[in-house]
């Protein structure tokens, strides 16, 4: 039986990877152009209260948001009233996920059963595995002046929840500080420009970004299409996609199918961008297809 060259040509293509593959394209021929991510759903963070008496702001997390496989949680502190923070997080539990710290002003310690401890001041981040089980405390290390951070909760495949603990306390220098387009990024997870942020080892492969954009600046680079996404609004605003949807300060925007961030700020605007890859986490999963909507009014 005469073998068919396509068939060969899709036998070769199985085992080369992607970039491989991309090399022997005929020179003259146009790659695909990259498609850009829209927003899928929109969320507001809703004031809540959390640790022993600590006053945030919930987008992910919330009834409107509950589950972005494999992100769980992403809470704002931001307030200079200490009455709102200095009762801090006391001593808990975690089991089957991962807890990730990041603080833009102020100072937490973080303290486990497994005998770390970490000081977080400004532009600081923390990584922590809880898999099988692990018991720790984030307490305020101040007791006046502006507390601004984020805590993000990143579930496990279902295969790991039970791996061994484990905790990577980066300081602020340790953050890769790059130049992408017109933004200014802090690259705390994941890979840009050949340039690899300094959080290694995550199974679910995630890109934790913290972006600047000027007035009238834009940014648009690869984003994996196999992983969940999501933008969260620091200050000002942002517009996402090539629908230009507009996402003001303290809003989530969930981010549908692509493989490309595309980012525009009017005025100016700072952003966390979050994506990772759900392998199996239990979790639901937000439809990325449906049309883009508001999920709270925002007054």
């Amino acid at each position: 039986m005469p073998i068919n060259r396509r068939d060969v040509v899709r036998g070769l293509a199985a085992g080369l990877p992607a970039g491989a593959l991309a090399a022997c394209r005929p020179r003259g021929a146009r790659a695909v152009p990259e498609r850009a991510r829209e927003v899928a759903f929109l969320v507001d963070a809703q004031p809540t209260m959390e640790g022993a008496g600590v006053r945030l702001r919930r987008s992910l997390g919330s009834r409107a948001l509950p589950l972005l496989d494999p992100f769980l949680l992403l809470d704002e502190i931001h307030s200079d009233n200490p009455d709102d923070y200095m009762a801090g997080f006391p001593t808990h539990p975690h089991r089957g996920f991962e807890t990730v710290t990041y603080v833009l002003h102020g100072a937490m310690e973080h303290r486990d059963s497994m005998g770390n401890h970490g000081h977080l001041g400004p532009g600081s981040a923390q990584w922590m595995t809880a898999g099988h089980g692990i018991v720790h405390s984030e307490m305020p290390q101040q007791e006046r002046g502006l507390m601004w951070g984020f805590q993000l909760w990143v579930n496990l495949p279902a295969a790991q929840k039970l791996i061994k603990p484990r905790y990577q306390d980066i300081a602020p220098a340790r953050v890769v500080e790059i130049a992408v387009d017109d933004a200014a990024v802090r690259l705390v997870a994941g890979e840009v420009g050949g340039r690899r942020g300094p959080v290694e080892g995550i199974v679910t492969a995630p890109e934790m970004l913290d972006v600047t954009l000027p007035a009238r600046g834009s940014m648009r680079r690869p984003l994996p299409a196999s992983h969940n996404a999501f933008v969260y609004v620091i200050e000002g605003s942002v517009e996402v996609g090539t629908a230009r949807t507009r996402v003001v300060d303290g809003q989530l925007a969930v981010l549908g199918p692509g493989d490309a961030l595309a980012l525009r700020s009017e005025r100016g605007g700072r952003m966390l961008c979050l994506a990772a890859t759900a392998r199996a986490c239990c979790c639901s999963r937000v439809n990325p297809s449906a049309s883009p909507s508001r999920a709270t009014a925002r007054s």
